[in-house]
């Protein structure tokens, strides 16, 4: 048995205000950020972690959020200092950053790229100023454009833009405008999923108006066409990329890979062999910035151990949102098991059309348009 790849991700839990629809774990920033202290807290956090690197290079790092580019260039390259000093970071790694139009000057990003970071997630969501305002956006459209204008200028070549649809009141025409704004820029990567209504959110209490289910099949169906003309090939659900610019630390995660997670509310996947055996450790952070700035508090807030037949069907429900699936000897390496101990699940996968199995295990083109339906199977 062989450890997976490692990746790290690292999670800043600041905005300047919580989306309606956002689930995630972030809070509203006060008017100045404790930057020396998180990264202080970071640093800490992953010292804590360091066992669990065994002895791996670390191959991707992401900062997800909330909002990181709030933070400064300076903090980054703090952190960056701090992170060299204890991990193994290789030449090649892909350092991606999460950052909102109209958080950041020309100027930052051009900074940001100096402290080291080489590709950016932008989150623009939509081009258009009525949906923005619906979805609770601080940018405008414009602000949107100029962020990817500004993402190029600084020398980011590659970047991805996040981009929504099903908003509410979009119709077809409006939601492939968005699709052609975005494609205008020649995008390497563009991320393009559906707006979901999640609990724990405003719109969970407050349910807008979305289209209906007629509209949202035309959408999917008629920018699905449209990325694939413009030489964006989807390889995931919601991921189009030109070739060789699929997002490396996110197949990491659908691959079934390890990542360290430190900062607030951040998550790990760790792989452990004993005497012969494997398992998997997933980790969670305390969530409220508060506690995790707590030098008197363990920023780890639990541990679950997964083994056996349950470490098969975790694997499958990330592999089986990729459109080439995992290869059946992968996912013995990354389980420690036959594909034969969940062999009911994968039959009737197999049975309905949703699954095929092969030197790859994978969904089906009808699999891939019913993915909740074959991953529920899983559960």
């Amino acid at each position: 048995m062989t450890l997976p790849p490692l990746s790290l991700y690292i999670h800043v839990p600041w905005c300047i205000r919580k989306c309606p629809y956002c689930d995630f774990n972030s809070h509203k920033a006060g008017a100045e950020l404790p930057e020396q202290e998180y990264v202080a807290a970071l640093l800490a956090d992953l010292d804590s972690d360091l066992q669990w690197v065994q002895g791996r290079p670390v191959e991707t790092l992401f900062f997800g959020g909330g909002t990181p580019s709030l933070l400064s260039a300076e903090a980054y390259r703090t952190l960056f200092a701090g992170l060299r000093q204890r991990l193994d970071i290789t030449a090649d790694a892909e350092i991606t950053l999460e950052a909102n139009p109209g958080t950041f000057e020309a100027d930052k990003f051009a900074a940001y790229r100096e402290a080291g970071i080489n590709r950016l997630s932008i989150g623009i969501q939509s081009f258009q100023d009525e949906q923005l305002q619906a979805l609770g956006r601080v940018h405008d459209a414009g602000q949107a454009q100029r962020a990817v204008e500004m993402a190029r200028a600084a020398g980011f070549d590659n970047f991805n833009l996040d981009l929504m649809h099903g908003l509410p009141g979009q119709t077809t025409e409006l939601a492939l405008a968005d699709l052609k704004t975005a494609l205008a820029f020649k995008p390497p990567h563009l991320s393009w999923y559906q707006l979901t209504i999640e609990p724990n959110t405003e719109f969970w209490s407050k349910p807008p108006q979305l289209p209906e289910d007629d509209t949202l099949w035309d959408i999917q169906e008629a920018g699905s066409e449209l990325l694939a003309a413009h030489g964006l090939e989807q390889y995931e659900v919601s991921a189009f990329a030109r070739p060789g610019q699929e997002a490396r630390h996110n197949l990491n995660y659908w691959r079934f890979g390890d990542y360290l997670g430190i900062g607030a509310g951040a998550h790990g996947k760790i792989t452990r062999i004993m005497d012969g055996q494997l398992s998997l450790l997933r980790t969670r952070k305390t969530r409220l910035p508060k506690d995790y700035l707590n030098p008197e508090k363990d920023c780890l807030a639990g541990t679950e151990t997964i083994r056996g037949e349950d470490l098969g069907m975790e694997c499958l429900m990330n592999a089986l949102r990729l459109k080439q699936g995992i290869p059946v000897s992968d996912f013995a390496e990354r389980t420690g098991i036959s594909p034969g101990l969940i062999a009911k699940p994968i039959n009737e996968g197999i049975q309905k059309g949703l699954l095929e199995q092969g030197d790859h295990l994978k969904a089906t083109a009808k699999g891939q348009l019913f993915l909740n339906e074959l991953l529920a199977l899983f559960l």
